[in-house]
């Protein structure tokens, strides 16, 4: 298939690269199938193009192909097999929440006047600083001495703080988990003062149902993502030429 038969198709091209584009090829390509594996639209012990085709798809020689596939397999991305290719990794956990998490900042950028550089410069940014970003959960032996009442404050309302970052994010999940499906803290039948201690146990009991619900929610939308999103859409290209 020719460069001009590409441009023709109505389906937008995962692999295409913009020369013009002040980001060398090679990156934008590496950056693209990074994505596509980190999202799932490229499963675990799946085949990756050949280097002439992928090639042809993004314009580019076949070199810079060559330098793509051998930084990702570097990464630990993909494997090359002699004589029959390249593959995406076993074991590579996909998130394919990121795909619908960039298209949702990426619709507001737009909604404000805002170019996806200068959203992605800023993200890459945001999460070089530590802070907020994250839920920090510091360690037991870090924690101030309980004894001190004053302090014993002060960590009660830094677990607070954990708790309901970790609950926030837990309700996340409930649009695409049912009632049943996703997983609540324990409550108390009886009001009373929560110690460090119980804090804790509520922040620890938070951080493990967090995870069975991220699991859960990327079982249930899997499939959907490889559709919905724009990655999705650009790889039924792809699985067409196959």
């Amino acid at each position: 298939m020719t460069q001009q038969d590409v441009a023709a198709r109505a389906e937008p091209n995962p692999f295409a690269t913009d020369p013009s584009d002040e980001l060398p090829v090679g990156l934008q390509l590496t950056w693209r199938l990074r994505a596509l594996i980190a999202t799932g639209q490229l499963a675990s012990g799946e085949r990756l193009p050949s280097f002439r085709r992928l090639a042809g798809w993004a314009g580019v020689n076949l070199n810079t192909v060559r330098a793509v596939y051998e930084g990702l397999e570097a990464e630990g991305l993909v494997v090359s097999r002699q004589g029959q290719g390249t593959f995406v990794a076993d074991g590579i956990e996909a998130a394919p929440e990121l795909e619908e998490i960039a298209a949702e900042a990426l619709r507001r950028a737009r909604e404000a006047g805002l170019g996806p550089r200068d959203l992605a410069i800023v993200a890459m940014a945001c999460a070089s600083i530590p802070g907020e970003a994250g839920v920090a959960v510091p360690p037991p032996s870090s924690l101030p001495d309980p004894g001190k009442e004053s302090e014993a404050i002060e960590v009660r309302q830094e677990l607070r703080r954990q708790i309901g970052r970790l609950e926030a994010e837990l309700g996340s999940y409930a649009r695409h988990l049912s009632a049943a499906e996703l997983p609540t803290a324990p409550r108390r039948a009886v009001p009373h003062v929560a110690d460090v201690e119980e804090l804790e146990q509520t922040r620890d009991t938070l951080i493990a149902q967090l995870s069975e619900a991220q699991r859960a929610s990327e079982q249930r939308v899997r499939q959907e993502a490889k559709t919905r999103g724009p990655l999705g859409q650009a790889m039924s290209w792809w699985r067409a030429e196959r």
